[in-house]
């Protein structure tokens, strides 16, 4: 008798232990207050700079962590040094986790920084002639982010591929030449080029505005809206949930209309 009064005290024991150990835990995510979110300077960190506020009145503090580069980010989320980062579409994302072998997952839209198209030579595309060049990116996603919006104009048809290059067209009715250049030297060719198509953290900096320089500007609809990005397992966490909801907030939309007023545009 005694034996087994002392095997169930045991047991019992043990499943209390479990059981409160379990609830430190849970207790110790619900009280996280700290939250690390990786960005690229403009105008992703500006954007979260003006969400800092936000998030205390919520009890988070954000601490942004720039960087420069669109690797670094992407693998301290993955390895857990960071709880987030926002500085990537979502093509840009999937074919990260492809290559890499990540298990990273979007939440929540933000905002679209629409490329644009760009001359010193012409003032509208139809003014385009008979084998015009036409300069675009040529890392695989701007690339074909690019060609994407040729094809929006009419002025090119492609095969069915996941990223389109140039060796992918299937009609080019004005002959166009498509010349594949680093995205951050496309500003410069300008005055090479009949036109460029050009990101806007690029043209910004080279002194073009997208609203008033650019032919044509990306739609709201375009799949490229830059992303907050989690890993796989953390998206319904209380602390990314927060996040999410203050970067699709009102005030967040009207902060990114009135200070960029339009070159960078809100997309949720």
């Amino acid at each position: 008798m005694i034996k087994n009064i002392l095997k169930f005290a045991l047991l019992g024991a043990v499943v209390f232990g479990f059981v409160a150990c379990t609830d430190s835990k849970e207790e110790k995510v619900e009280k996280k207050t700290v939250i690390k979110v990786g960005a690229t300077p403009v105008p992703h960190a500006e954007i979260l700079e003006f969400a800092k506020p936000l998030l205390k009145a919520k009890g988070y503090d954000l601490q942004i962590v720039e960087f420069t580069d669109y690797v670094t980010p992407n693998v301290a989320v993955d390895e857990g040094e960071l709880d987030a980062n926002f500085f990537q579409h979502l093509p840009y994302l999937k074919e990260f986790n492809k290559n890499k072998n990540t298990h990273l997952v979007k939440t929540v839209n933000v905002h679209l920084e629409p490329m644009g198209i760009y001359s010193k030579k012409i003032k509208s595309l139809d003014d385009l002639e008979d084998g015009s060049t036409i300069a675009v990116p040529n890392d695989p996603t701007n690339e074909s982010r690019a060609l994407d919006m040729l094809v929006e104009q009419s002025l090119l048809t492609f095969n069915d591929v996941d990223f389109k290059t140039v060796v992918d067209i299937k009609t080019n009715p004005k002959n166009l030449k498509i010349k594949e250049i680093d995205a951050p030297q496309l500003p410069r060719v300008l005055d090479e080029v009949d036109a460029a198509i050009i990101n806007t953290n690029y043209a910004l900096p080279a002194g073009l505005n997208p609203i008033q320089d650019a032919l044509v500007l990306e739609s709201i609809d375009s799949p490229y809206a830059n992303i907050v990005v989690v890993k796989e397992g953390n998206e319904n966490k209380l602390y990314i949930k927060a996040l999410d909801e203050v970067l699709n907030s009102k005030e967040v939309k009207k902060f990114i209309t009135d200070k960029y007023k339009g070159s960078i545009i809100p997309a949720f």
